[in-house]
């Protein structure tokens, strides 16, 4: 089969990125890879990055759907898929009247980023009018949560359209194996979080930590190490450690880049996740493949991800007490832990291999051509 993934939003050259969860490049490094593993010709069309381009620049689709349509022309692929709304717009009009069927991933909705205040209510107007009309002309949606799945039949996508693929991870690079950070006696708690905009996630692991007597959190996430007494969210994060008496019991270890993110992991005794907004929990689902249970928020890909009870606990967010509480019981239960861990391990590689995910989307693209 030969498949065009379209991703006009990314740059899918493999680096140490700042920010300790893979993005939108690394996946389509890794999708393209499991999917040319499995014997198929996989062309990526994404966006070339050079010096000199401006900070601000207008969305010009036609620019980068007319080479598609000139390329598809001559080499026809079999099957197209598209990431994030611009590229399905993109892809739409390069393959009118060319009878090739398009594969629509959204990964995050507008309406669902408005909803939990990550844009604000008078942006992304465009986009979230565009959305529903691009996920009705596709061929098929991949959704990557059941989450994911409610939204788009909210916005008029019909079910039969939609298909639940979740974001994968690499199996091999976060493992229960490998380096691991230095730790001391106290029990270890570890939440990656922008603190910039999910204070509110932070002020409830704070608050909740006060309540746990000899744990510790580390907080990665944010500007370098090194720049932090510079940055306004961390300033008030650290007041807020100091006035709950946390002195020697938060760390903030700033930027993590994926290369450190394994080695902090395993060296958890739990992971913490309460992000507001979840699209794919993937932080969660690396943690669990290094064989660290997940404490997280039962909001989002979490309800998909963490089998409650089983590889973590699924707690009601915004609820600083009951999260110690539930976290105090498992700290205390040794062997209640390491079942978790194990189960953990097993569940991320048996469910988010990318070969796995690659199976499941080569499914879509065959109920994409038989439409």
């Amino acid at each position: 089969m030969k498949i065009a993934l379209v991703a006009q939003h990314s740059t899918p050259v493999p680096t140490d990125t700042a920010t300790a969860t893979p993005g939108d490049d690394v996946r389509v490094v890794e999708m393209s890879k499991s999917l040319a593993g499995e014997g198929h010709q996989v062309t990526v069309y994404a966006r070339r990055n050079r010096s000199g381009l401006p900070d601000r620049a207008e969305l010009a689709i036609g620019a980068f759907s007319q080479p598609l349509r000139e390329q598809w022309s001559k080499d026809r692929p079999d099957v197209v898929h598209a990431l994030r709304w611009t590229s399905g717009l993109a892809a739409l009009s390069a393959a009118r009247d060319l009878q090739i069927p398009v594969v629509q991933s959204f990964d995050q909705l507008g309406v669902t980023e408005r909803r939990h205040g990550l844009i604000p209510a008078g942006a992304g107007t465009e986009r979230i009018r565009l959305e529903p009309a691009i996920g009705r002309t596709v061929n098929a949606v991949v959704a990557s949560s059941y989450d994911e799945e409610s939204d788009l039949t909210r916005l008029g996508i019909p079910r039969r359209s939609i298909r639940v693929v979740p974001t994968g991870i690499d199996t091999d690079e976060f493992t229960p194996e490998g380096e691991t950070y230095d730790r001391n006696d106290r029990h270890r708690l570890v939440t990656v979080a922008d603190l910039a905009t999910e204070q509110d996630a932070l002020d409830t692991l704070l608050r909740a930590l006060a309540k746990i007597p000899g744990a510790e959190l580390i907080v990665a996430g944010g500007p370098a190490r090194e720049d932090l007494r510079g940055d306004l969210s961390y300033r008030r994060l650290a007041k807020l450690s100091d006035s709950l008496d946390l002195h020697g019991r938060v760390f903030f270890a700033g930027q993590v880049g994926r290369a450190g993110l394994p080695p902090l992991l395993r060296s958890a005794d739990l992971m913490l996740n309460f992000n507001q907004h979840e699209p794919s929990a993937i932080t969660s689902i690396q943690a669990m493949a290094c064989g660290t249970p997940v404490v997280a928020s039962a909001l989002g890909a979490h309800v998909d991800a963490v089998v409650d009870g089983t590889t973590g606990i699924l707690v009601e967010p915004g609820r600083p007490a009951l999260l110690a509480q539930r976290i105090r019981a498992l700290l205390a239960h040794p062997m209640q832990l390491e079942a978790f861990s194990v189960a953990a391990t097993d569940r991320a590689r048996s469910r988010y291999s990318w070969d796995r995910i690659a199976h499941e989307t080569l499914a879509v693209y065959d109920t994409a051509l038989a439409a």
